[in-house]
């Protein structure tokens, strides 16, 4: 056999091996070929090539191992227990750019599953080879690392400590800043992942300088990028006074606000977040946002959209009026509460009702001029219907309870509290004939009118125990009006007087 044969046996295996890997990654890009793959012992026929001579094959392989551990948590915890991470961590800072990427997609597809995965990938060095790889020359690179290290950091506080413990903070910044749109979008989005978990972590985004390049980019042409940078400013806001004023200073407002026009539902609800996180730690901030048209802004998104996304801006009305009853008052001003009440009968999931009664409750609970606006839209026998629903959920049914009491007890307008006689149990009835027995007493009108609405006849109606702050309201009440007036309206005082017809005898 001559030399030029001898070769050509290598050749065909170098060809066949490659071929294999080829093969398999071809295979693993399909969820529905995993199983079968792993049947026929995949794994244990991949790892020796990884260490194969030939580097097309190494990389191939690697690749192959990535797509299939993406796809099954089995296959990931395989490699783990194989000890394959710790031998591509070793390798990663010696092979080319095309390994490295693929080898970061491993690490990346390992992560993703579940903590504990993302755990092991730190235990055998993974952050150290994937911050380095955020250093490296080629942007494919960089966001193979970045987008690996995302998958670490989103699962847990622990996790992103150790991204941030790597020394990753600083260069993300770097990366946010690179001309490569995916490099952008995945560095903004580990950003957001890292300062969502604790205070102290944000702070460490902030510390970096990320808000000045953050804040730059609000108005970025890129739908994508926009969503992770606001998304990002709302998680470091989120966490404390001093961090959204951080975020305020960057001057984001009244920019931010043009969002709200953008095509893309999801730029839109992260403006809206944004302001919710900052709107809801100090009045002074609410009034920044206020003064920048803030809220007529949100009221005119939330009728615009519907379900989940209409949950931030519920939320963001509540904050504001909760403060203080001027900005309450500049949510009643510009619609706000027409808007909820819309959303209060729209919506069907109970907790973005939920969120909406509390909304109503902190619009309502400060003036009767404040609950006066709540009463005139109609909302208090809706929040009844909802206390009272069987089907509503539990936190749903406290909602309405607690944004109830809130608004009766500063209720005075009594053609708004006179459908809720009919129809609300001991316990809401008695904040309701609490006000009517406040109101009463000092308007002549109001007199008249609760007698001719029939509001003094359903009064004697209504059973209350004897002592009990029911029947001291029911007793104020009638104390307003002459005895034969209340005797007129009482229960079965017909019968009486044809009694007295009958016991009659004329002269």
């Amino acid at each position: 056999m001559t030399q030029r044969q001898i070769l050509q046996v290598f050749e065909q295996y170098q060809k066949s091996r490659l071929h294999f890997v080829q093969t398999v990654a071809e295979l693993a890009n399909r969820p529905h070929n995993i199983e079968a793959l792993q049947v026929a012992g995949v794994m244990s026929l991949l790892r020796p090539l990884l260490s194969d001579v030939v580097p097309t094959v190494q990389q191939t392989t690697v690749l192959a191992l990535g797509r299939l551990a993406n796809h099954s948590d089995n296959l990931a915890e395989a490699l783990v227990n194989g000890d394959v991470l710790r031998q591509l961590v070793n390798s990663m800072a010696s092979h080319n750019r095309f390994y490295k990427k693929a080898a970061a997609f491993v690490l990346q597809a390992v992560a993703k599953h579940s903590p504990e995965l993302a755990q092991a990938v730190v235990a055998c060095g993974g952050l150290d080879a994937l911050v380095l790889c955020l250093e490296d020359f080629d942007p494919g690179v960089k966001e193979a690392g970045a987008c690996a290290l995302s998958y670490i950091a989103r699962h847990n506080t622990q996790l992103s400590q150790a991204v941030v413990d790597a020394g990753a903070a600083p260069l993300l910044v770097l990366c946010v800043q690179e001309p490569e749109m995916a490099l952008k979008r995945i560095a903004a989005s580990i950003l957001s992942d890292i300062s969502k978990h604790t205070p102290e972590l944000a702070q460490t985004v902030v510390d970096t300088g990320a808000i000045a390049h953050l804040a730059q980019m609000i108005l970025h042409p890129d739908t994508k990028l926009k969503r992770q940078v606001l998304s990002a400013l709302s998680q470091i806001s989120k966490h404390s006074v001093s961090l959204a004023e951080m975020v305020v200073e960057a001057e984001i407002f009244p920019t931010a606000l043009v969002c709200l026009r953008d095509p893309d539902e999801y730029v839109r609800k992260n403006v809206i977040t944004l302001m919710k996180e900052v709107v809801r730690h100090t009045p002074e901030l609410s009034q920044l946002i206020v003064n920048s048209g803030g809220i007529a802004a949100v009221v005119d998104y939330l009728g615009h959209c519907n379900g989940n996304l209409r949950l931030p801006g519920i939320m963001m009305l509540g904050y504001v009026a909760a403060h203080t009853e001027n900005l309450a008052m500049a949510v009643i001003v510009s619609k706000g509460v027409p808007q909820l009440a819309l959303c209060l009968s729209e919506e069907s999931e109970d907790h973005i009702k939920s969120a909406t009664a509390w909304s109503i409750g902190q619009i309502g609970r400060h003036t009767p001029e404040h609950a006066k606006a709540v009463a005139t839209a109609n909302l208090l026998p809706k929040l009844l219907e909802l206390y009272m629903d069987a089907n509503s959920s539990e936190d749903l049914q406290v909602k309405c309870k607690k944004a109830l009491k809130n608004v009766l007890q500063k209720c005075t307008y009594l053609p708004g509290l006179e459908p809720l006689l009919y129809d609300a149990p001991s316990n809401i009835l008695k904040h309701v004939l609490g006000q009517f027995s406040k109101v009463l007493p000092h308007d002549n009108e109001a007199r008249r009118l609760f007698v001719t609405s029939e509001g003094l006849k359903r009064v004697q109606e209504i059973k209350a125990d004897e002592g009990s702050a029911l029947q001291e309201h029911i007793n104020s009440i009638n104390n307003c009006y002459p005895e034969e007036i209340v005797m007129y309206y009482s229960p079965g005082y017909s019968e009486v007087l044809l009694q007295r017809v009958d016991d009659y005898q004329p002269a």
